[in-house]
């Protein structure tokens, strides 16, 4: 029996690759240290957990409605209209098993086989793979650290065809922590609203740990005339350290989120019933955690970026948000005289003990996507590490 060709188009995810090759190296004994993980590393605050046991002890165990329970779409609602000044009404909403969940559901119910699916690079791996999965033809954007790892509105007007279907944008982004400003979202609004076949999905997922910039703004907060075009993404993973308890939701065009609804009908139906709980306490409750959590990533950010740009053959542009930092390291491949930056991560792994994820997976060659969700000991530890490996400019 041989796996559908579905199945076969599509690769491991990089990150679990890279975790696993850690996991077992540390089984075996030796020091490694992991900047390779995608997920904060705060515990989920008290009050959501407390929410969570006791809607468990009130037996709130059993099938909820598939688009999630009334109460969590309203508190979605409300967060939309308070943090984000966006109105949606309940059947404009949908809960899924994660914001990842969210982005799949879409993929499904929007794309037809060729149907092609703009992605700015450095992109987050899995889309691509999803577009895949959905018999859509991915189509990447690149750019690279000179562009500050942001596209420009010629790039995507040149990419877009009469087969366009979504365009994708995630800011800030995983992998590179860069952040686009409300002037360069309007300057590529402008390019889209010229073309209306293009459906528009706002991975809004690190929409909370973000330290520059002014405030977080969408492309729909600042080209309201793609709202009826537009899916908006998020979920409590990230800003609540909840990625365990598989919570997301997405906002978007009635039409279209019907059909997210009727997709996730077939796969999961209903979301976990307590996580759900917790995820609106964590929406209505108090977002001191929140705040404490993004000026603690930024603090590690800062260390990272100057430590990383004292390296030779490394640069390193800052980031606004998320917890990664992507340097560039072409040089100290070339200087160590490795073929690619797999062969790069393979070598810090066993030469420093360090894990990370190389920028091949996230459609970046010769860049690393490294983690700062870990302690400042851990960090100073790799970093010195690494410098100790590659030497100083």
């Amino acid at each position: 029996m041989q796996p559908s060709l579905r199945a076969q188009s599509v690769k491991p995810s990089p990150t679990l690759a890279v975790s696993a090759r850690a996991n077992a190296m540390k089984a075996e004994g030796k020091d490694i240290l992991s900047l390779a993980a995608g997920e904060p590393d705060f515990d989920t605050p008290d009050f959501i957990k407390d929410a969570a046991i006791k809607a468990l002890k009130d037996g709130f165990t059993k099938y909820t409605a598939v688009d999630g329970t009334a109460g969590l779409k309203e508190a979605i609602i409300g967060k939309f209209e308070r943090e984000n000044g966006l109105i949606y009404k309940a059947d404009e909403i949908l809960v899924s098993v994660g914001c990842k969940h969210s982005i799949y559901n879409l993929f499904q119910a929007v794309l037809n086989d060729g149907d092609e699916v703009i992605i700015p690079a450095p992109y987050w791996a899995s889309y691509p793979d999803m577009v895949l999965l959905a018999g859509g033809r991915p189509i990447i954007i690149d750019s690279d650290i000179d562009d500050g790892f942001k596209i420009t509105p010629a790039k995507l007007a040149v990419a877009i065809t009469p087969r366009s279907k979504i365009f994708v944008i995630n800011s800030p982004s995983n992998p590179t922590g860069i952040s686009y400003s409300p002037a360069e979202l309007k300057a590529l609004g402008e390019i889209l609203d010229k073309h209306p076949q293009v459906l528009i999905a706002s991975d809004d997922i690190y929409e909370h740990i973000l330290w520059e910039g002014g405030g977080f703004k969408n492309i729909v907060n600042v080209c309201p005339s793609l709202k009826e075009r537009t899916a908006v993404l998020n979920g409590v993973s990230k800003a609540y350290s909840m990625t365990g308890w598989r919570i997301g939701y997405a906002a978007g065009p009635r039409p279209i989120i019907a059909a997210m609804n009727k997709i996730q009908s077939q796969s999961t139906s209903n979301p976990t019933s307590i996580a759900q709980v917790a995820a609106q306490a964590a929406l209505e409750g108090d977002q001191s955690f929140v705040r404490e959590q993004c000026r603690e990533f930024k603090q590690r950010h800062d260390f990272c970026y100057e430590r990383l740009n004292r390296m030779k053959g490394v640069t390193c542009v800052k980031a606004q948000g998320t917890f990664y930092i992507f340097p560039d390291m072409n040089g100290a491949m070339k200087d160590l005289g490795l073929k690619d930056d797999i062969a790069l991560a393979e070598w810090f792994l066993e030469k420093t003990g360090c894990a990370m994820v190389p920028g091949s997976a996230f459609g970046a060659p010769g860049c690393m996507r490294i983690s700062f969700a870990t302690s400042m000991n851990v960090l100073a530890d790799a970093m010195n590490r690494m410098h100790n490996a590659l030497g100083s400019k």
